[in-house]
């Protein structure tokens, strides 16, 4: 599987500083809630975003086209204060295809409400890793390495600890900015915390989950269904473990965000001693939905 061989070279350092950009991110920039505006700086504004999401190279690795990280990105902007400050939030949806399969998974599906940045139409959108940034800029730049990271770590594991080094750095950057969602207390589900969550050695096995989950489980499910099936309850399994040291913590209520209805689709047809394994596991690590996950033992399989 190219996108694999991709993530294995790039961890042995293997391929070499080419062209070739990673991403495939669609962005929409929604600013129905702002009247009485110049609408053509909203265009501007997407466009500028989509350049620099697409456009930029984010590591040294080698993608061709078909190769690039599926992304949307929305941003619904609620108001405008002054003539380049706007407030608004952003949604998130990364996925990436099934091996063998013409099936597209989830890797993650956030919100984030604190967004607020400054922009201004024809000023460049330019990022230096060293600091110095428009909060603009950290914005897509963090959510950028986060997309290479959750990517990365579905086909390697703790394959994308390169990418989220660089979105810690970025969130370490801001902590004197003005603009939310950079900061502890600001919150538990926030830049902050996301990226925390992710580099805490105490979530590692959260990590180790969506590495089994996404290329032992999904990734053989077309070949073997059984053993696929069996290697995502080994998955969640690590989940409830690392719920059991930390509960409540956002990395997992984003997984569940992101997977509820996917695995409820993989184990309805499945025996029901499977069944009845997730559906303990998903219901004492994620209790808000257990009604939903009672499909899993109802007397049917489809």
């Amino acid at each position: 599987m190219k996108r694999y061989m991709v993530v294995l070279l790039g961890l042995l350092g293997a391929v070499s500083a080419v062209s070739g950009q990673e991403l495939r991110c669609n962005i929409s920039v929604s600013s129905q809630k702002i009247q009485g505006t110049n609408r053509e700086i909203y265009n501007s504004m997407q466009r500028d975003m989509y350049e620099f999401m697409n456009n930029r190279r984010w590591s040294s690795n080698v993608f061709t086209y078909d190769e690039r990280v599926e992304c949307t990105m929305q941003i619904i902007l609620d108001e405008q204060s002054g003539s380049d400050e706007f407030r608004g939030t952003l949604q998130l949806r990364v996925s990436r295809p099934v091996y063998n399969s013409s099936y597209n998974t989830v890797l993650l599906n956030l919100k984030d409400n604190d967004v607020l940045f400054r922009y201004r139409e024809f000023e460049p959108l330019e990022f230096n890793e060293s600091g110095q940034n428009t909060e603009l800029v950290n914005l897509l730049a963090f959510y950028a390495y986060i997309i290479l990271g959750v990517d990365y770590d579905s086909f390697a594991l703790m394959g994308g600890n390169e990418f989220y080094t660089k979105a810690e750095n970025i969130v370490a950057q801001s902590q004197n900015a003005r603009e939310a969602g950079w900061k502890s207390f600001e919150g538990r589900r926030n830049r902050y915390w996301l990226i925390n969550n992710l580099q805490d050695r105490s979530y590692a096995t959260v990590r180790e989950c969506f590495y089994k989950y996404h290329r032992l489980g999904l990734d053989v499910m077309a070949e073997n269904v059984a053993d696929g099936r069996l290697e995502i309850i080994s998955a969640l399994e690590l989940l409830q473990k690392a719920n059991r040291t930390k509960q409540n913590s956002y990395i997992i209520q984003a997984f569940f965000d992101a997977k509820t209805d996917e695995i409820i689709q993989v184990f309805k047809p499945a025996f029901p001693d499977e069944r009845k394994r997730v559906y303990n596991i998903l219901s004492e690590v994620n209790p808000a939905q257990s009604s939903k996950f009672s499909v899993l033992i109802e007397n049917k399989t489809n």
